[in-house]
């Protein structure tokens, strides 16, 4: 019986080049295929690397010192990474185990000059012969060096050869619009290979209601949440496996929905070259890694009416501006989110030109909106710290006012809306019954085709009906349900509560089902952005609308500031109140007639109380101040650097309130006196000035809360050491 045997080389002639130490050592036959469809189907290049036992026998070596190291069958030799077989080759060699290694050619060693020359740099060092069809050389030898070089290098070259060509050859057919690739959901390729729109109305639905569902909504998440909240699945068609090309419905998820909106075939388009390698991401041995998405105009082809579109190329467009504008960065609008900053996103510093932040700090979590662009790049001061109630309210009001003339137009509008979306929705739930009817149907049918006398297949079938059954009875059980939920029709009290409230715009903002979100949805469909600037220290920001369209809108806010001084009629009050001191008001008088003239304090009260005018007047020298020390008969007076809260309070020209709360959160050193109850502040001249400072700092400033830090852990260290004691 004659068996298959590897191919023998011809039977070289003894070398004089092989010593008895290299006898003395192993002789090494790497063996390699570079895919593991070589190793399947090139055959005879694998027998031929094997058969180089034989050459190595007849160069002298003994059977038993011959390895075969074959680790690297199916890997490519672009690269010593992941090849544990030739990895284990140089660990071999550096072991000095190797007198002579073998390959068919020096390209099954390695195509990488990098890894070529070092193999080289170790088989001198050690003395270990290379060999292939073409003879034996000594790497330590220069003239056998030189060719082993140059063998490498055309190794290296060849590889790249190939490569280019027939990256090449895939770029030609990308932009000719002919390679094909994978299709996403909603399309199908024909066994003639055009691209077409999946026969299946219920799949394609889908697609269409997507894309319009997220020019409403507006963001991603928005849209997932309103399909996993309507019951809607994808329908994906398999691609690989025993059931390839069958339609399934699966859940969506957010990447796909991604992908989806980001996918320009949607438009009709064939795209080739979205994601492309760059060389400084790429991970070594793994040749899918370094892939970065790169601008439209990089692409390698861009061929518009390639394919059927679900939408037009303005509406892609759209969506990436939109997915883009989505993103949390300074430079982007952001998505809306549920806080209470109205403005977030659109409001933009008059002074540098930069989109603001918002902030919420304090108790009650009042928001704050703030540019700190010159402080962070160029060490100035911040461009500005507003409170955003007030700029709120003023952007809020224009923008009622501004939808009030269209009030008719938008509730038509919304009544058509809401019956065109529960129209398509009991259009899909239509279609989900008929599926589920015919795939019942179909079970049945199948059931009753079984002879009766094979109980074992009849049961399987039964059960199988059984569950198509319960499926479509649990099916039109929620389509009843959802049908009483969400009727297809919107009945008369609906239409006539549309109306009113669509007529009725101010009520509809201040509702208190109305949330933030919807509010600012609603501006953003008007108002393209705010921009807002203060004179100085005063409470008048001057505030600019420019809406959608390109009009605008300008106008001043008052905002609460922190000192009288700042407000911007603060000489006309002083002299305002000499005069009324002058006519010999009481200072309830004075109070009154401030508030008719118009003039408010500085903070959110509406007018000026008998207190706040008595301390003004201290401060104007038109009422004499108490003198600090004894207060009433038997009190004793605070010690030295020590100061009554109203005095401290008076120097540092801030409300006795504020200072009270900075003792009750331990931010300034105090004790009550046992007597009276009253409390008494510890402060030195530098304390006194550092209070001055930061009573002079914006609340919320970094500076402001790394001294609050530090004044906690100070008093935490003390309070420790009194319990110690």
């Amino acid at each position: 019986m004659a068996v298959n045997r590897p191919p023998e080389p011809p039977t070289p002639s003894r070398s004089e080049k092989i010593l008895p130490r290299h006898l003395e050592r192993l002789a090494v036959v790497y063996v390699r295929q570079s895919t593991v469809q070589q190793v399947m189907d090139h055959r005879e290049s694998t027998n031929l690397q094997y058969g180089l036992v034989n050459h190595a026998i007849a160069l002298g070596w003994p059977e038993g010192r011959v390895l075969v190291i074959d680790e690297d069958q199916g890997k490519s030799g672009s690269s010593a990474e992941g090849r544990e077989g030739f990895a284990r080759l140089v660990a071999e060699v550096g072991l000095d185990h190797v007198g002579l290694i073998l390959g068919v050619e020096m390209s099954r060693l390695a195509r990488s000059s990098k890894d070529w020359h070092q193999l080289l740099e170790i088989c001198a060092l050690f003395s270990t012969l290379i060999a292939d069809l073409d003879g034996i050389y000594d790497p330590s030898q220069y003239n056998d060096r030189l060719l082993l070089g140059l063998k490498g290098t055309m190794s290296e070259a060849e590889l790249h050869i190939l490569k280019q060509r027939l990256h090449q050859g895939k770029l030609g057919k990308a932009r000719r619009g002919e390679l094909t690739f994978a299709l996403p959901v909603g399309y199908v390729r024909r066994p003639s290979g055009e691209v077409v729109f999946d026969p299946d109305e219920q799949a394609q639905q889908v697609v269409r209601l997507l894309f319009r569902k997220f020019e409403e909504l507006g963001t991603l998440h928005a849209l997932l949440r309103y399909l996993v909240a309507q019951g809607i699945q994808l329908g994906v068609r398999v691609r690989e496996g025993e059931g390839k090309g069958e339609l399934q419905w699966r859940k969506p998820n957010r990447m796909t929905l991604q992908n989806m909106l980001k996918n320009p075939i949607y438009a009709g388009v064939y795209a080739y070259g979205k994601r492309q390698v760059d060389p400084r991401r790429k991970h070594p041995g793994r040749p899918s890694t370094g892939r970065v998405v790169v601008e439209q105009g990089q692409w390698h082809a861009f061929i518009e009416e390639s394919f059927p579109a679900y939408i037009s190329i303005e509406h892609y467009e759209r969506n990436l501006r939109r997915l883009a504008a989505n993103r949390a960065r300074a430079e982007e609008i952001g998505a809306v989110r549920h806080g209470p900053s109205l403005l977030q996103g659109l409001l933009v510093c008059g002074k540098c030109g930069h989109r603001m932040q918002v902030r919420y700090g304090g108790t009650k979590k009042l928001h704050t909106y703030t540019c700190s662009r010159m402080a962070t790049d160029y060490a100035g001061s911040f461009c500005h710290y507003l409170p955003g109630a007030c700029l709120d309210v003023f952007v809020g009001e224009w923008v009622v006012k501004a939808l009030q003339p269209a009030a008719l137009e938008i509730s038509l509008e919304a009544s058509e809306h809401l019956e065109k979306e529960r129209e398509e929705l009991d259009g899909l739930w239509q279609k989900r019954l008929e599926r589920a009817s015919y795939e019942a149907d179909r079970a049945g049918r199948h059931y009753r085709l079984v002879e009766p006398e094979n109980r074992l297949v009849a049961r399987q079938l039964a059960r199988e009906w059984e569950n198509k059954l319960e499926a479509q009875r649990k099916l039109e059980e929620d389509y009843r349900r959802f049908l009483t939920e969400q009727p297809r029709a919107l009945c008369a009290a609906e239409r006539e509560n549309i109306r009113r409230l669509a007529q009725d715009i101010p009520a509809l903002w201040h509702s208190p089902t109305t949330t933030m979100a919807e509010r600012k949805e609603i501006v953003r469909q008007i108002v393209e952005r705010v921009s807002v600037e203060n004179e100085g220290k005063t409470e008048r920001l001057h505030v600019t609308i420019e809406w959608v369209g390109g009009s605008q809108t300008k106008g001043v806010v008052i905002r609460p500031v922190s000192k009288l001084e700042y407000l911007s009629y603060y000489p006309q009050l002083c002299e305002r109140i000499r005069e009324l001191v002058a006519e010999g008001l009481s200072t309830a008088e004075i109070a009154r007639a401030l508030h008719r003239e118009g003039m408010r304090p500085p903070k959110h009260a509406e007018r000026f109380s008998r207190q706040a005018v008595g301390e003004l007047l201290q401060r104007l020298g038109l009422r004499p101040a108490r003198p600090r020390g004894r207060r009433n008969f038997g009190e004793p007076a605070p010690a030295e650097n020590e100061w009554w809260l109203s005095d401290l309070a008076r120097v540092l020209q801030m409300p006795a309130g504020t200072l009270h709360g900075w003792i009750r959160r331990g931010w300034v050193e105090s004790y009550q006196q046992r007597s009276s109850g009253r409390w008494i502040i510890q402060a030195d001249e530098a304390e006194v000035e550092r209070l001055r400072q930061l009573r002079s700092l914006p609340m919320g400033h970094h500076e402001h809360h790394r001294w609050l830090d530090y004044a906690s852990r100070r008093m935490a260290v003390e309070g420790s050491m009194q319990e110690n004691t």
